[in-house]
């Protein structure tokens, strides 16, 4: 593996977590997980966006923060890869739909200040599916809070993922991943270990599973 640290993003209900344990069991990796549950704003936000969305992108970014640091500055001599299911990033991009103008704009500042800490993926691994099939897979996993997101937030969050894409140079794998079953299609994982071990340049790759 000729990568040191990759980063699985995508929409709420993508599978970005299945696919960083699955990869991580893989490549004997390091693990990091976004902690979501352990955010008292999350369910508050749900029933009441415009009350709670700046206390709730504060606090994810600081834990996101927090989490990264502690774990990329530590080294371990038997897990030289490091799999992550969230880019840091992904605080600006959310509080990008989520905040007023002049609330992002400070949230913005305090993102600036922190992101240039942190160490970058080499790689970035973006399934992107149908809100439909985001859908499906919310009401699958049964969170309680999460069972009333209206399909307007999931496309605005997609389309802020897509626009971001487009304009970095970030050297990302682009999945189909309308399909995708990584637990149960031993053939779409594969798909992804041999994406993987090729030489892609920078920019944007799109990947199909079968």
């Amino acid at each position: 593996m000729k990568y040191h640290f990759i980063t699985i993003e995508g929409n709420i209900g993508a599978g970005k977590t299945t696919l960083a344990h699955l990869l991580s069991k893989h490549y004997n990796a390091r693990l990091i997980l976004e902690e979501f549950a352990d955010n008292p704003f999350l369910p508050k936000f749900y029933e009441n966006p415009q009350q709670y969305a700046f206390p709730l992108e504060l606090f994810f970014m600081a834990e996101r923060f927090k989490q990264q640091k502690d774990l990329l500055q530590q080294s371990d001599m038997f897990q030289s890869l490091t799999i992550s299911d969230y880019l840091f990033t992904k605080c600006l991009l959310f509080a990008k739909v989520t905040l007023p103008e002049d609330e992002f704009r400070l949230y913005q500042r305090l993102f600036d200040i922190i992101h240039q800490q942190l160490i970058q993926p080499d790689i970035l691994i973006y399934l992107h599916a149908p809100v439909s099939k985001l859908q499906r897979n919310i009401k699958k996993r049964n969170r309680s809070y999460e069972q009333n997101i209206p399909d307007d937030y999931l496309f605005n969050i997609q389309e802020t993922y897509t626009n971001y894409i487009k304009q970095h140079n970030i050297k990302t794998l682009y999945v189909d991943a309308s399909n995708a079953d990584f637990l149960g299609n031993e053939k779409h994982l594969q798909v992804i270990y041999e994406a993987l071990e090729k030489d892609y340049e920078d920019g944007q790759h799109f990947i199909s599973l079968p």
